[in-house]
């Protein structure tokens, strides 16, 4: 594996005339304002070699510079699908139908198990399996979508990888990877390049690229908008989306010029951990989430898998924050109550001065110092004085309503449920 290395890279006009050859689009993208977005982390790619062997690959998401690659032992069965959980947690099935857990004890400096677990003998006939790192594990077999909810970092069986939903049929695709929380991206044997969200049994899917992706037989994403797509000679590209959820292509940047590896890639299979890289443009976080939130509006999330079907505004909230990435948003929980706690731990706690993208705390007792909250919704606009808001919520009227302006300040009871008391801003 891995014969060539950086340092021995061919020109650019030669792998640029390569990478045409494989009917990958050449052309560049513009990239995003790189003073204003922040990345941190590695994308930590597993693999399966064809002697059923797992290795393990470290890329620095900054350069796309491979750190390491290590391999570890025959998993002793033949592999169909895998999805990595967290870093010492992977999931294969077997071309049996069987399920099984692999456990990392290290890929330090060595790629050793502390254990290959089978946590299912049937059913698990899927071709594809990816983690969002959120809960989901999604698959497809035979053209239909599947999600199932992960409730153990380690799961034992089906009563940790549980409420199996076949979202739809028509999902016929080349590669399958998650790239946020319910948020998919895919190619097809025609070389378009998809990306989906999904929103209980609904869901959209945008068009990113018409073209130029037909020549990766493999794609995983470690988060931050960060794409890599192995080709069937061993080459590993990758590239950086701005924006997940805009149902954009044009603000992917390419770096066909200066891949990962020209070749070495051998694996027959390939999985990233979810959520290894972050990426923020911090000057419009704020912008990204009132967006989002603002998209909801009307949506009852009816069919979605909140633990609080009738009182959901802080799983929405969460929800919202979460697809944006925001640090620490698996803090939250379901209690309105859980973003004062969030404030408080990473110092955005505020009793005034709003701004766009906080979550907001009601409470019609007038104090959150007893540890309760009626309501949380979300900052979508502030006035120029900062005295006046507008704000959209989960569970408003049982479905995510719009509300303001307002003065925060003032109003007894903007939304029902007491005065606004505190504001909370996402840690970016």
């Amino acid at each position: 594996m891995f014969a060539s290395s950086k340092s021995l890279r061919t020109t650019a006009a030669t792998l640029a005339a390569g990478a045409l050859s494989l009917g990958l689009l050449t052309a560049t993208a513009p990239a995003a304002s790189a003073a204003d977005t922040v990345c941190t982390g590695q994308a930590s790619v597993y693999g399966i070699l064809g002697d059923d062997r797992l290795t393990y690959s470290a890329i620095d998401s900054a350069t796309g510079n491979r750190l390491k690659t290590l391999v570890g032992p025959d998993l002793g069965f033949e592999p169909k699908a895998m999805a990595t959980l967290n870093f010492n947690t992977v999931l294969v099935t077997s071309t049996a139908g069987a399920l099984y857990r692999v456990d990392v004890l290290t890929n330090n400096n060595a790629l050793e198990l502390s254990g290959v677990e089978k946590i299912a003998d049937s059913g698990w006939t899927h071709d594809k399996l990816t983690y969002d790192g959120y809960g989901h594990l999604w698959g497809t077999a035979n053209g239909i979508l599947m999600r199932y909810n992960v409730s153990q970092a380690k799961p034992q069986g089906s009563q940790h990888i549980a409420q199996r939903v076949e979202v739809d049929s028509g999902f016929v695709l080349k590669t399958l990877t998650a790239v946020g929380q319910d948020r998919l991206l895919a190619t097809t044997e025609a070389g378009q390049l998809y990306s989906y969200k999904i929103v209980g049994g609904s869901w959209k899917r945008d068009t990113l690229k018409t073209e130029g992706w037909s020549g990766f037989n493999q794609l995983v994403s470690s988060g931050g908008g960060f794409y890599y797509g192995r080709t069937s000679t061993g080459g590993m590209y990758w590239y950086k989306d701005a924006n997940i959820s805009d149902g954009s292509g044009a603000d992917i940047t390419y770096h066909l010029n200066d891949p990962v590896d020209e070749s070495g890639w051998t694996q027959t299979h390939l999985s990233a951990a979810p959520r290894t890289v972050s990426c923020k443009t911090v000057s419009t976080l704020g912008q990204d989430i009132a967006k989002d939130a603002l998209n909801e509006v009307g949506n009852n999330f009816s069919d979605y898998d909140f633990d609080h079907s009738r009182a959901w505004c802080a799983e929405f909230g969460k929800y919202i924050w979460a697809g944006n990435d925001v640090d620490h948003a698996s803090e939250l929980d379901a209690r309105a109550i859980s973003f004062r706690e969030y404030g408080l731990r990473h110092g955005t706690y505020r009793t005034s001065a709003p701004k766009v993208g906080d979550a907001v705390l009601y409470d019609t007792d007038g104090s959150l110092t007893d540890g309760e909250a009626n309501h949380i919704n979300l900052v979508v606009a502030v006035s120029a004085d900062g005295k006046q808001i507008q704000t959209v919520g989960g569970n408003e009227s049982r479905q995510v309503q719009k509300s303001g302006w307002f003065n925060w300040d003032t109003a007894s009871s903007p939304v029902g449920a007491g005065p606004a008391l505190a504001f909370i801003s996402p840690k970016g």
